[in-house]
């Protein structure tokens, strides 16, 4: 059993921690009262939502507004910063993501990430994604695990003549991509991505939304996005973020074109941002 050592829970939530919620069926994620900082620093404040299985939700809102440490709390990332602390709940499918009884490592192979920027490793393609299942003891075919992952990541064609070649070779979108393939090489149940097109062209941003349309059918993918057009292109609900709060949180067509907030409006059309 693995205990929180980097996040500070107040002890009335500690208590309640072991106890599961039953939530609506296709709820994977979801959020009670969740209060997140740094220290003194409020990052976010009270956001309640749920996040639906097998759909792509997008949290947007201009920067600073909490949108990546919430999408990191998401799978204990931000366990790695000292001085973070969290209130309220955040569960995984029933089960508090901060209590005692959830093993942070368990939780990210069921919750991988994408970071805002390619990092792969300093390896060839093919030990890029194998490194990961080979650490946790998969015992299947690897190579199979390898292909089917760059297949279902959109990679596989494109690399499947130089899989011992390093991965630095690769161009940023193609490196993208290849994380992406590392991170359901896992199998996970719930892929997040933190702004994963920030640093690319409009050709690679496009391949990576076709990308996020295909891994709907197979995963529940969370994404964080500055670029509004991008959420509504791909994402099924978006939730909009302003200082550390959730503004509102709705069916993306819903948002886009009929906001139930004049804060949410404003945004949307350009008004501040």
């Amino acid at each position: 059993m693995a205990e929180l050592r980097n996040m500070s829970v107040t002890d009335s939530r500690t208590r309640s921690a072991t106890r599961r919620v039953t939530a609506a069926p296709d709820t994977v994620i979801s959020a009670e009262n969740l209060t997140l900082g740094y220290g003194s620093f409020v990052a976010v404040r009270d956001v309640s939502l749920d996040i639906p299985d097998r759909k792509v939700t997008a949290i947007i809102g201009p920067s600073g507004c909490g949108k990546s440490t919430l999408l990191r709390a998401m799978n204990r990332m931000n366990d790695v910063v000292p001085s973070a602390n969290v209130q309220g709940r955040l569960l995984y499918r029933g089960l508090d993501i901060y209590s005692p009884r959830c093993d942070s490592v368990e939780l990210r192979l069921k919750i991988g990430m994408v970071f805002q920027r390619p990092n792969p490793f300093p390896k060839s393609i093919y030990k890029n994604v194998a490194w990961a299942p080979k650490i946790n003891g998969y015992r299947g075919d690897m190579g199979e695990l390898v292909e089917r992952s760059l297949q279902h990541a959109a990679l596989w064609d494109e690399v499947k003549d130089k899989l011992h070649q390093c991965a630095y070779a690769l161009s940023g979108g193609q490196q993208q991509r290849l994380c992406i393939a590392r991170a359901i090489a896992l199998q996970p149940d719930v892929l997040l991505m933190d702004e994963p097109c920030s640093a690319l062209d409009p050709i690679a941003t496009a391949r990576i939304e076709d990308l996020i349309d295909e891994l709907e059918n197979r995963y529940t993918v969370v994404l964080v996005t500055h670029n509004m057009q991008q959420a509504a292109r791909v994402s099924d609900l978006t939730a909009f973020m302003y200082m550390g709060e959730l503004v509102e949180f709705d069916a993306t067509e819903t948002m886009f074109t009929k906001p139930g907030r004049q804060r949410t409006q404003d945004y949307i059309t350009g008004r501040f941002g």
